[in-house]
C-alpha cells in the first residue's frame, strides 16, 4: 500500500514546516506556558535514554511520549507503574496500560494516568499589620492528566496512534478581601498525535510526535497555553550493521530533535545495551539543559514481570531517583 507512505511524508512536511516556523512566533512566549508537569519525563527506562523515546516502541509508556509507539505491544495486556520524587519534594505518580485485542487486528488501546503532589503548603492572604499578612490554613496543590489513547499500524512498516487527555491543577483556595474564598483550578483537553515508520533499512526506524495540543486557558485573568512539543526521532539496533550474529544482544542508538514551545530546541540521545531480554544497561544526553544532561539506568526483566531504574544528577538540586515497574501478559 502506497498510502500510507503517502501521508507519513505529508505529516513529515507539514510538522517540518512547523518546526520552522513556530520559533518566530513562539520567541516572545519563552517560559510564558504553563502546565509544566507534563514536561517532566515518567518512565525510568526512557529517561534513562534521556528521553530519547519518539521511535522506542513495544510498552504503554509510550503514552507519555509518542502514542504511535503503543502499537506494537507484544502481548495482550501490559500496565506499567512509575514512582519519583521530583526537585523541591513535588512527588509523581503514574501508570499506563495497554490492551491489544484479537492479536492486534483492531489495533491497541491505552490508558495513561499522571498525578502529581506538590506537598502541603501555608496560605496567607494580605493584611494591614506590621508583617503585611496573616497566614490563613494549610492546603495541598496537586495535578492531574487522565488519558486514553488508540494506536494501530496501517501496514506492517507505518503506525499511527493518538490520545485525548484530560488536565487539571489545582492551586489551593485564594481568600480575597470583601470578596470571599475563590478556588484556583484550571483543567482543559489535551491531544497528542504521533507516527512511526519503519523504514524496512535494517532496524532504522523513523517517527514524529506533537504533545499537549490545547487551546489557551486559565486561573483567572491571564491565560496561558499547556508546553506544546514537536519531536522528530530515529533509533537502529547498532549491532544490525556491526555484528550480524548477535541475535541475543541488542545495542539501541536512540536520537531526538525537540522543539517546546517555551523553551530553545535541544536533542536528545539515548543508548540501550539488552543481554537476552533480561538485563539492560542504559545511558542518555539532553541538551541544552544547565542544571542536568546525562542520565544512566538499568532494567531486568523475568517472566511476566519487569522493573526499570533511572538516575539523574540534577546539579544544585541533587539527584532524582525514578522507578517503574512493568507486568504484562
Amino acid at each position: 500500500m502506497k498510502y500510507p507512505s503517502q501521508i507519513f511524508l505529508i505529516i513529515l512536511g507539514i510538522l517540518t514546516f512547523t518546526w520552522q516556523t513556530i520559533p518566530l512566533q513562539a520567541q516572545d512566549k519563552l517560559a510564558q506556558t504553563g502546565f509544566q508537569f507534563l514536561s517532566v519525563g515518567q518512565d525510568a527506562r526512557a529517561v534513562a535514554m534521556g528521553e530519547a523515546y519518539t521511535t522506542v516502541e513495544g510498552n504503554s509508556s509510550g503514552l507519555f511520549y509518542n502514542p504511535a509507539s503503543l502499537s506494537r505491544l507484544e502481548t495482550t495486556i501490559e500496565v506499567t507503574a512509575n514512582y519519583f520524587e521530583w526537585i523541591a519534594d513535588i512527588n509523581y505518580t503514574s501508570f499506563s496500560v495497554g490492551f491489544r485485542p484479537r492479536n492486534g487486528q483492531f489495533g491497541v488501546i491505552g490508558l495513561s494516568v499522571m498525578n502529581v503532589d506538590y506537598g502541603t503548603l501555608q496560605g496567607t492572604m494580605v493584611w494591614a499589620n506590621h508583617q503585611g499578612f496573616i497566614d490563613t490554613e494549610e492546603f495541598n496543590p496537586h495535578a492531574i492528566a487522565i488519558g486514553v489513547g488508540y494506536s494501530k499500524y496501517l501496514t506492517n512498516k507505518f503506525a499511527v496512534g493518538g490520545q485525548v487527555k484530560y488536565v487539571a491543577q489545582s492551586l489551593g483556595r485564594s481568600v480575597i478581601p470583601d470578596e470571599g474564598v475563590k478556588d484556583n483550578i484550571a483543567s482543559t483537553m489535551a491531544f497528542d498525535f504521533g507516527t512511526i515508520y519503519r523504514t524496512g533499512f535494517k532496524s532504522f526506524t523513523f517517527g514524529m510526535m506533537v504533545r499537549n495540543f490545547s487551546q489557551e486557558i486559565k486561573f483567572e485573568k491571564e491565560s496561558f497555553q499547556l508546553p506544546l512539543t514537536f519531536n522528530i526521532g530515529f533509533s537502529a539496533n547498532l549491532f544490525d550493521f556491526i555484528l550480524t550474529d548477535a541475535k541475543e544482544q541488542t545495542l539501541l542508538l536512540s536520537v531526538n530533535a525537540v522543539h517546546p514551545r517555551s523553551y530553545p530546541e535541544y536533542i536528545n540521545v539515548g543508548m540501550e545495551y539488552e543481554y537476552k531480554r533480561f538485563l539492560a544497561l542504559r545511558c542518555g544526553y539532553i541538551s541544552n539543559h544547565d542544571e542536568y544532561g546525562m542520565t544512566y539506568g538499568f532494567g531486568v526483566k523475568a517472566l511476566h514481570f519487569g522493573v526499570d531504574y533511572a538516575f539523574t544528577p540534577f546539579g544544585v538540586f541533587n539527584q532524582v531517583h525514578r522507578f517503574s515497574v512493568r507486568f504484562h501478559y
